[in-house]
């Protein structure tokens, strides 16, 4: 049995200047290495990330026949949905790419393969999440970027609230990863329950809100948080809903805390894999 208690090693070294300084360092380093690794092949990087951006571009199109037809959906309209797909297409491009990890946790652990974390003198779970980047993910960012320029307030106000939905987002996506990839603590392999629910999350975050009723809605916003993401473009982007602003940002903080507690939880029952690896 190999276990580490890095959660309060990690709390220990953030809150010394020094040590918090050279961990900002190893996340940066981390973040290049991922980046010059992806792109040793440059026209493979590039025709991933160009097919990401292609596949995203394939439902902008059908949205935009839509709305050329009907100019509202119950209450939203084009520039709304645009902004969804932004949202939502950024909050997880992000994610994938500087935390891109987090969807193979379950595989870590069921596998074993969290022992070369554990011998690292870093926080477990952030070296977890920052040692993988998805190429495919930059071109969601690129996307998300793409869209914003052309439908999104570009105003200083437009701006920073269409920051503040790109955090909530990643964030939600992020820490909803972990929660149901640390699953496999407990339940043994999961790679394919915690693929279905984060998919699930994933699809349901590109539709309106608004297209949706009675248990179906309650679901979006408790079991898959994906209300929190959709609704943004209404609630944050058109207008300032204070109530589901802060209702957003109480539950990404609570998946934020949710996610730690319950990956250093679940580490505690973590058996070794016997995986003498090593990692810089």
């Amino acid at each position: 049995m190999l276990t580490v208690d890095s959660k309060s090693a990690a709390i220990s070294e953030m809150g010394q200047p020094g040590k918090f300084k050279r961990l900002i360092r190893f996340v940066w380093d981390c973040w290049k290495l991922n980046l010059a690794g992806a792109m040793e092949f440059r026209l493979s990087f590039l025709l991933t990330a160009g097919m990401m951006i292609v596949n995203n571009v394939v439902w902008i199109v059908f949205w935009g026949i839509y709305f050329g037809r009907f100019q509202v959906l119950n209450g939203w309209e084009l520039q709304d949905v645009m902004m969804l797909w932004a949202i939502a297409a950024g909050g997880f491009g992000t994610m994938a790419a500087f935390f891109g990890n987090a969807m193979r946790i379950s595989n870590l652990i069921a596998t074993g393969q969290l022992d070369i974390y554990l011998t690292q003198p870093k926080p477990v779970l952030l070296h977890v999440l920052i040692s993988r980047m998805s190429v495919s993910a930059i071109g969601d960012m690129l996307f998300a970027l793409l869209i914003y320029i052309a439908f999104g307030d570009k105003s200083g106000l437009g701006f920073i609230k269409f920051g503040l939905a790109m955090v909530l987002s990643t964030l939600i996506f992020l820490f909803f990863t972990v929660i149901v990839n640390c699953l496999a603590f407990w339940l043994g392999s999961t790679e394919g329950l915690s693929f279905q629910l984060y998919n699930a999350l994933l699809t349901f975050t590109t539709y309106p809100t608004s297209i949706f009723r009675g248990l179906g809605k309650i679901v979006l916003f408790t079991v898959l948080p994906a209300g929190f993401i959709s609704y943004l473009p209404i609630g944050l982007l058109r207008e300032a809903d204070v109530p589901f602003i802060l209702g957003a940002i109480g539950v990404t903080l609570l998946l934020c805390v949710g996610g730690i507690g319950v990956f250093y939880g679940g580490l505690r029952r973590y058996a070794s894999g016997n995986m003498m690896g090593l990692r810089r």
